[in-house]
């Protein structure tokens, strides 16, 4: 299995991130893979499926993957269902992190316990 090949994981999900300027080689056995994330969240995923594959410290890839906007950890779409709680505990692994969500969005949000699907909200560097 050629490196690449072990790594198309990565770069499926690249493309589903919808990864810019990116741009993949194959030099000396050692995959080279760069581009730029939306968000931070979204450099963690990436990051994440590569030490699922090759291990906390894979040597044989290198990923040089840069960040758009850095003012926020992420962007959430709102889903059926959720409340900023869960939202927290997606993010942060903590529901109790909540109000920070809710501080971030005032502008779109009044109240803690009211958001509605398909509301776009801003998730916040911890």
């Amino acid at each position: 299995m050629s490196v690449k090949e072990k790594y198309q994981p990565v770069l499926d999900l690249g493309e589903k991130l919808n990864i810019k300027n990116g741009d993949v080689s194959v030099e000396d056995g050692i995959l080279k893979v760069k581009g730029e994330a939306k968000t931070q969240y979204e450099k963690n995923i990436l990051w994440d499926k590569i030490k699922e594959i090759g291990g906390e410290n894979p040597s044989d890839i290198k990923a040089n993957i840069t960040v758009a906007d850095e003012s926020i950890y992420a962007r959430h779409v709102v889903k059926s269902g959720e409340s900023l709680s869960k939202i927290a505990q997606h993010y942060y692994g903590d529901p109790m992190e909540y109000n920070k969500i809710f501080e971030a969005n005032k502008g779109i949000l009044d109240n803690p316990d009211v958001i509605h699907p398909d509301q776009v909200l801003l998730i916040p560097n911890r």
